[in-house]
């Protein structure tokens, strides 16, 4: 009999050990190793943003806007001085004519001069107005050319030209006194050029006369220009005309 329990024992016991097998079994053919299925990858929303500059050194931060207007605004001063349209020779003692002076070395006028103290001033540029044939080296000689100039209402052909208007706002124009009026070669000048919309600021030097006619004719002949109130200096004042010239430009709030 015990016999008999001890196998009924040892059968059961079989059983169970085998029912566990096979519920193990069937679990591992229901759970497929990760390697045997393909995985989709996790969407990534880095893509749809908007890269960050400043996050990423790959990535170039935006440039920033270009400005259209830049270099325009700015200040011309345009002048015939004589020295500079003569065949004076090098070195030539500027005690020997009021109206030659030297700025930076080289031979101008007193017009030059007085140019050059407001380009110092205002940061503008510097436009000599030059002809294409030279007067005398003797000043009185081209005071009389410019005589002849006046009575023909003559327009001397010039050799200079401003390359690009459309920067300057303001011209200060500047010349010395001939017969009472411009060199004809300034009106050439105005001639040349449409200052309509600009601001045109007239200086002069002269042996006493001042300007004369010269604002009306200015005004005359760039009527849709406006003109200033102008600098009048005279001659033996050129070279100490700074102060005279910075009180001139504050009063102008240039």
């Amino acid at each position: 009999m015990k016999k008999f329990l001890s196998f009924l024992s040892s059968l059961v016991l079989c059983c169970a050990l085998s029912a566990c097998g096979g519920q193990d079994a069937g679990n591992g053919a229901s759970q497929a190793p990760a390697t045997s299925q393909p995985t989709q990858p996790p969407v990534s929303t880095q893509s749809l943003e908007t890269p960050d500059p400043s996050a990423s050194p790959d990535v170039p931060a935006l440039s920033a806007p270009v400005d259209e207007t830049a270099g325009e605004g700015r200040v011309l001063i345009a002048y015939f001085a004589y020295g500079e349209n003569a065949p004076l020779a090098d070195g030539v003692d500027a005690s020997t004519s009021a109206s030659i002076q030297y700025r930076d070395g080289k031979l101008t006028g007193n017009t030059g001069l007085v140019a050059g103290m407001i380009a110092d001033a205002t940061g503008g540029d510097l436009f000599s107005i030059l002809t294409a044939e030279q007067y005398s080296d003797s000043y009185d000689d081209t005071i009389d050319v410019g005589q002849e100039e006046k009575r023909a209402d003559a327009r001397p052909e010039l050799s200079s030209h401003i390359e690009d208007l459309d920067r300057y706002d303001t011209i200060f124009l500047g010349f010395p006194n001939w017969w009472g009026d411009m060199p004809m070669a300034v009106y050439s000048f105005l001639d040349e050029y449409d200052f309509s919309g600009k601001t045109i600021v007239p200086f002069v030097t002269s042996g006493g006369s001042g300007f004369s006619n010269t604002i009306r004719a200015i005004e005359d002949a760039e009527p849709d220009a406006t003109v200033l109130e102008g600098l009048s200096l005279r001659d033996s004042r050129s070279a100490q005309a700074e102060g005279d010239v910075t009180e001139w430009l504050d009063r102008l709030e240039y």
